[in-house]
């Protein structure tokens, strides 16, 4: 039986773990061709080579997300990898420091907004512009960002992340409406407490839960798969008529 998302060719970045690895695992299950990017080309190469070990097709590409040429060299090689680009996802992020705001480092800041905001929207721009060179598969092109449920509610032991998430949502939106009738569907997926390397800082022991963790309503700790089989669902022609929308992957937490 064909996979949902069969003989389309997906893209993305972060996927040397955690979710985006679990994503572009999924993406491979369900049929597609995929390139798997991270900062660290290692874990990029892993990733493809356990795609490759499944019996899928993948290529792996080293890119910083905050580097323009780089974020256009990554796009660029996917097309001539594959000739085409049908989905992305736009995953790769960091947390940055547990603090207040009063006493948040500025450098951190930064590095948090340039990753984060800067980062999706050097992604997303590049992609939309080869996206709309080519004609649009059934169900759209589609791009799919890693928000979070701090990008819905307010984390204040995490600002800066949090607002970064915010902008995530902002700029999911605001693509969305500018492209959905180019054939390009642009959504976000929200995650709570999932099992990565990003959410140590709340799992550790000497942690007390997250805000999040603590408002569940399924009382377990999420798992990259999934965020894995709804950022893929979303990129499927099953969900043809949604777009502008950040969906939650949140065990119930905001309900």
């Amino acid at each position: 039986m064909a996979g949902i998302v069969e003989g389309k060719v997906a893209l993305v970045t972060g996927a040397g773990s955690g979710i985006g690895r679990a994503t572009a695992l999924e993406f491979a299950r369900q049929g597609a061709r995929v390139v798997a990017a991270d900062i660290v080309t290692e874990s990029a190469v892993e990733t493809a080579r356990l795609i490759q070990a499944e019996g899928g097709e993948a290529a792996s590409v080293h890119v910083d997300v905050t580097d323009e040429a780089a974020v256009a060299a990554m796009v660029e090689f996917t097309v001539s990898e594959y000739g085409r680009l049908d989905c992305a996802h736009n995953n790769a992020g960091i947390l940055g420091p547990l603090s207040d705001i009063a006493n948040y480092p500025r450098e951190e800041y930064d590095r948090v907004m340039a990753v984060n905001v800067t980062g999706t929207w050097l992604c997303l721009q590049a992609e939309v512009r080869q996206m709309l060179t080519q004609e649009p598969p059934v169900g759209g092109h589609t791009i799919v960002n890693t928000a979070s449920v701090a990008g819905l509610v307010t984390n204040h032991t995490i600002p800066a992340y949090t607002v970064s998430k915010h902008a995530v949502v902002g700029l999911t939106s605001s693509a969305a409406q500018s492209y959905g009738n180019q054939g390009i569907r642009v959504n976000a997926v929200c995650p709570g407490t999932i099992e990565t390397a990003m959410s140590l800082p709340f799992r550790s022991e000497s942690a007390a839960p997250s805000p999040t963790r603590i408002r569940q309503a399924i009382d377990r700790n999420g798992l990259p798969e999934d965020v894995a089989t709804l950022v893929v669902w979303l990129s499927s022609s099953a969900s043809s008529f949604i777009t502008g929308t950040p969906v939650r992957v949140d065990g119930g937490a905001l309900s």
